[in-house]
């Protein structure tokens, strides 16, 4: 069978959803495809930054009018493996909510706006014709369907499509795992907390209906041989951060929502391209300490949207669609990685020990940190 559409975006999570979204409202005839089946728990902090809220917003995506409402969050608490901590306000509100409530309602929005949405579906490959389209083979149980589109769009998440490979320097070569569960009968105020522990760290964050996300962003080589389960690796972790075992011990694990992912590589430098735009973490995984990934999702989905409209609405060439998202997507994300980067350099520093104290010292420099790792907000509707 023999499909024609304007776009594919390969990926349904919050940047892939949200860019089907902006391209269906433009009039583009727009396929959304995923392998996994939603409603799903994802491997994620499920922590909202003021500037994702914000994000939201100008996409006309409001949470608080939702019947599931987020929790809200205005400051963060830091806990060293040696006891000390620092605390420091966030830049405004931060929102708490599910990637299993969050992706339904970025669905819901997406098919509105006129998206089609395949999920359980696998590519099997993507070739780009001499005239710059793309014919893509999808696989859906026993289904076999060939796309001709004239766009493609990456927002398959930080692990490559089959036949797909970034050049060995774009990511570091440090192994991490990613794992989460969410726990009842944790009471936590409005705040984020992260625990440093070896080899990585835990976070803490309200979600909704009481309940609280805790992920976890751990190098591959401290938990091998700690148990092959979610909480297993947990607990291992907390075993280097008497806080965060006594944290941990208040709750109890929410059954089914356990969910790991490895491994995993941060970036050294944002890639925008391939055959086809990137979007979200296909584009950048960006340390998870510095607690942006959804913004970056979001904003990288803005920008590839409007790029992709003008080429599909034939105002520019298809050199001028990658040379020109390229260009804007290294611009945006280059120095916000770099600083990131740093960050997480330093919180493993074995000096880490003494950022307490300065902390104390100067009092505006957990503030400082906090807002440093943030893009910058978006006042421009789109």
């Amino acid at each position: 069978m023999s499909k024609s559409i304007d776009v594919i975006v390969i990926g349904a999570g919050i940047a892939g959803s949200t860019c089907a979204m902006q391209l269906a409202e433009r009039g583009h005839r727009t396929l959304l495809l995923d392998r996994q089946e939603f409603p799903r728990h994802k491997t994620c902090g499920e922590f909202m930054s003021p500037e994702t809220r914000e994000m939201l917003e100008v996409l006309d995506i409001h949470l608080l009018d939702q019947a599931k409402k987020p929790s809200t969050m205005d400051h963060a608490k830091i806990v060293m493996q040696q006891g000390g901590v620092i605390e420091a306000p966030l830049p405004g509100f931060a929102y708490g909510i599910s990637r299993y409530e969050l992706d339904q309602i970025l669905h819901q929005k997406a098919l509105e706006a006129g998206a089609q949405i395949m999920t359980k579906a696998t590519i099997t490959s993507i070739e780009q014709l001499e005239d710059a389209s793309y014919e893509v083979q999808v696989k859906q149980g026993d289904e076999r369907i060939s796309y001709r589109a004239k766009a493609v769009i990456g927002a398959n998440g930080s692990k490559k499509l089959r036949g797909m490979a970034s050049a060995p320097d774009l990511r570091d070569q440090t192994v991490y795992v990613g794992v989460k569960s969410h726990f009842s009968d944790i009471e936590i105020p409005a705040r984020v907390e992260l625990y440093f522990c070896d080899g990585g760290y835990v976070g803490i964050s309200p979600i909704e209906d009481g309940t609280v996300n805790v992920a976890a962003f751990l190098t591959l080589d401290t938990v091998q041989g700690s148990g092959k389960s979610v909480i297993d690796f947990l607990q291992t972790a907390s075993q280097t951060n008497v806080s965060l075992a006594a944290r941990l011990a208040e709750g109890k694990p929410v059954d089914g929502t356990q969910v790991s992912i490895a491994p995993l590589h941060l970036s050294n430098v944002p890639e925008p391209w391939s055959k086809y735009p990137h979007i979200g973490d296909a584009m950048l995984v960006i340390p998870p300490l510095c607690g942006d990934g959804m913004s970056i999702a979001l904003r990288s989905s803005l920008l590839c949207a409007k790029w992709t409209d003008k080429y599909l609405q034939g105002d520019i060439e298809h050199a001028d669609w990658q040379s020109n998202y390229t260009l804007e997507a290294s611009r945006e994300f280059t120095q916000l990685l770099r600083r990131a980067r740093r960050i997480q350099k330093l919180a493993f520093a074995k000096t880490n020990k003494f950022y307490p104290g300065l902390a104390r010292m100067i009092p505006g420099l957990a503030a400082y940190v906090v807002k440093a790792t943030r893009l910058s907000e978006m006042n421009a509707a789109r």
